[in-house]
């Protein structure tokens, strides 16, 4: 499951959406729900061939997703990476821990946003999200910070 253009364009898109509302990922995902994150997943390459900002926006308006005031960009102090840089961090960290489990990939982006590992990778103002997979994959399943 490697490289899988649909997981990364789910996980870009919920990014692009939670910098557009200001909202944490993990909250963008509860907006969604699994049926909309599903939908997204398996069309993924029809969505993928409009611009990122009109799919967002449909989506925002159906799930009614607020602005709020979590702006991890605004409090970033160094280079922000891009959405999709961000959506890839996420995307491999799903498939490392996702492999040989009988759960649904869509089970496993609810989980995986939905845990700790949220708020770290979303602080860009540490070097975490630009660690390796093996790393990123590795503390998330010891649930802390490895040394």
């Amino acid at each position: 499951m490697k490289n899988d253009n649909a997981l990364f364009f789910t996980c870009s898109l919920i990014e692009y959406i939670g910098r557009q509302q200001k909202q944490k990922r993990s909250i963008v995902v509860k907006y969604l729900g699994k049926d909309n994150i599903k939908r997204i997943y398996e069309y993924a390459d029809v969505f993928h061939c409009e611009p990122i900002e009109k799919v967002a926006d449909d989506f925002i308006c159906g799930c009614k997703i607020p602005v709020d005031s979590f702006d991890n960009i605004e409090k970033c102090r160094y280079e922000v990476p891009d959405y999709w840089t961000i959506g890839e961090v996420y995307e491999r960290l799903i498939e490392d821990v996702s492999e040989n489990s009988e759960c649904s990939i869509i089970e496993w982006i609810v989980e995986v946003y939905s845990s700790w590992i949220d708020d770290v990778i979303s602080n860009y103002n540490t070097d975490f999200y630009y660690q390796s997979r093996e790393y990123i994959s590795e503390c998330y399943k010891e649930g802390k910070i490895c040394a």
